[in-house]
């Protein structure tokens, strides 16, 4: 069953009298529980899929089914409690709050969603717990390594407990080791509990570790790669052309 859907999916941009054509025509289709990856150069669209996506931006044409709900045509004011209830973010630089605590960081986004504060700090404690960090729930963003503070973030992104997660190079930040552990951690997360997650990624290794991979070059997807899992491991690839556009 698809989570998410986009058709038609166009995002023109004004640059004075120039229109900068970021997305064209977009049509995508994730299952449920899919661990999914998003490559292509600077300046492909990836940020701009993953905005709309989340519902950060709205786009120029085009549809987006989000867990069931067509959410392109929503009045704005509705668009915050849909990326609250429906989307968690992660974010290549943290977007921690240094003057809170690892706790206080991972319950910010329950502040608006009328879960009680002790409900609250329950579930922000065991997620902090399921992410490897039971004993540094006091402890500050400045009081942390880069990967500990992606593992808050990523505990964060959960406490909702929604649809999708989108993760924009969530190991940009990260030596190869501690990138390694935390995209270690996503797909703990998603095989566990059916998490469906969407990464943007530079990072070729994070890529083939992904259930399937699309390649995006000038707005468009040209290309895809699915992977098949034998016992528990990544194995068989699977390649298509998408577009008779050139590959990235």
């Amino acid at each position: 069953m698809a989570i998410v859907e986009s058709r038609n999916l166009t995002k023109i941009y004004k640059m004075g009298a120039a229109e900068v054509r970021a997305l064209q025509g977009i049509d995508l289709v994730v299952e449920r529980g899919e661990f999914l990856s998003v490559m292509g150069r600077s300046g492909s669209g990836k940020s701009t899929l993953l905005n709309l996506l989340g519902c950060l931006d709205r786009p120029t044409e085009g549809i987006i089914y989000l867990d069931g709900l067509e959410v392109t045509s929503l009045p704005k004011r509705r668009l915050p409690r849909i990326r609250r209830e429906k989307v968690g973010f992660v974010f290549q630089q943290f977007n921690l709050l240094p003057s809170l605590t690892a706790l206080e960081n991972v319950m910010l986004p329950l502040r608006y969603s009328g879960v009680g504060k002790r409900e609250g700090r329950r579930r922000a404690q065991a997620l902090l717990e399921e992410v490897g960090l039971g004993d540094r729930m006091t402890h500050r963003p400045t009081e942390m390594s880069g990967g500990e503070q992606q593992r808050v973030a990523a505990a964060r992104a959960l406490i909702n407990n929604p649809a999708i997660v989108l993760a924009d190079e969530p190991t940009g930040e990260l030596d190869t080791h501690t990138a390694g552990e935390i995209i270690g951690l996503l797909h703990e997360l998603n095989e566990r509990d059916g998490q469906t997650f969407i990464i943007v990624t530079h990072d070729p290794l994070v890529a083939e570790s992904t259930d399937r991979t699309i390649y995006l070059q000038d707005g468009m997807i040209v290309r895809e790669k699915r992977r098949q899992r034998v016992n528990g491991y990544l194995r068989a690839e699977q390649t298509s052309d998408v577009s008779k556009t050139s590959e990235v």
